[in-house]
């Protein structure tokens, strides 16, 4: 595939007129076109249902998994178009790693958990470190490192959210999309993953979804504000959250409506 020549230097992934269409018909997300700036934190915020996670899930083809989902549109990431015919899903989702809203972990052991997936990609490095750095990165190496054999499903909610991004450390993404990571989580827990967030985008580009306008304020270097499946307004979070161009936004942040 040809590298594209548009393709922004500083951005890690660019969506150009990103259309999503369910089976019944819905568009949820609308010509969505933005670039996310590498090393850096992006939220994504807006009301339920204006296509948040859908754009996120278009970020690593994640969409395709619902049935009838129809994209059009492009996503650039290292030169080339991810929707390309010839690119493959399995490689772009090893790149570009997700964590889920609800903590997920394998019901297998805390290491298996860490290092099952690269050893399915054909790991050839010494997997017993891969497991402590990975988790090292997470921050649960300390916690967790006297039990890597007793199952991952004993930990609390905020370790199991700590060992997903851990197990998405694991496969070496230079991406990771974070879909309402703490939502689950209480205000302890969810304290340690924003730490954990701001700690990561100095190696990773991060694209966080929150409903939380003051986690977006407190991690984001950018937000991207979408409404009704349109992208509505996006740039430096303090500069939109302080004086926001669209009348839109400044009615979602202050509470009117949304």
């Amino acid at each position: 595939m040809d590298v594209h020549s548009n393709m922004g230097s500083s951005f890690a992934i660019e969506a150009r007129n990103l259309t999503i269409t369910y089976g019944d018909g819905h568009q949820g997300v609308k010509q969505f076109s933005h670039g996310f700036h590498s090393n850096a934190v992006t939220a994504i915020i807006g009301p339920s249902g204006c296509g948040k996670s859908t754009v996120l899930r278009a970020f690593n083809r994640m969409n395709e998994l619902i049935p009838n989902t129809r994209t059009e549109g492009e996503v650039w990431y290292q030169g080339r178009n991810i929707y390309d015919p010839s690119a493959d899903p399995v490689e772009i989702r090893r790149h570009i790693g997700m964590v889920f809203q609800k903590p997920n972990p394998f019901p297998k052991s805390i290491y298996q958990n860490i290092a099952w997936a690269p050893k399915v990609h054909g790991y050839q490095g010494d997997l017993d470190e891969l497991v402590e750095t990975s988790l090292r990165k997470a921050a649960l190496w300390d916690e967790v490192k006297d039990k890597l054999k007793k199952n991952a499903l004993a930990l609390s909610g905020g370790q199991q959210q700590r060992l997903c991004i851990a197990r998405a450390i694991a496969l070496q993404p230079d991406v990771i999309l974070m879909d309402e990571p703490t939502s689950a989580l209480d205000p302890i827990a969810s304290s340690y993953i924003e730490d954990l967030i701001t700690e990561l985008q100095k190696d990773y580009t991060i694209i966080i979804v929150t409903h939380n306008m003051q986690q977006a304020g407190r991690i984001s270097a950018y937000t991207v504000f979408m409404l009704m499946g349109e992208l509505v307004e996006a740039g430096p979070t303090r500069q939109l959250f302080v004086s926001p161009k669209d009348e839109r936004t400044e009615r979602y942040l202050t509470g009117r409506f949304g």
